[in-house]
């Protein structure tokens, strides 16, 4: 079995919510999607948390404490003002 990644899980729920909200299907598989959606919900939040925390490793300063440091949308894309990377 391939591991589960975040991006095929949080397809998968959006596949899951579509069809529920489309409608049309029976009781038991509208339980059984349900119950499918909420492992893969789980599985995200999870996920999120791990990357939260690795985050929060990278940015504590020398003495353990979080240092806040402003996040700039532009500057995530990975290229400087001059067209180069990073």
């Amino acid at each position: 079995m391939t591991s589960l990644t975040f991006e095929k899980a949080l397809a998968d729920l959006e596949q899951i919510v579509a069809k529920l909200e489309k409608g049309g299907i029976s009781l038991n598989e509208s339980l059984a999607l349900f119950e499918k959606g909420v492992k893969m919900a789980r599985f995200l939040r999870g996920e999120l948390d791990k990357a939260e925390r690795k985050v929060e490793i990278l940015l504590k300063d020398e003495k353990g404490n979080l240092k806040a440091e402003d996040f700039d949308a532009a500057d995530a894309g990975g290229t400087g003002e001059d067209g180069g990377t990073r």
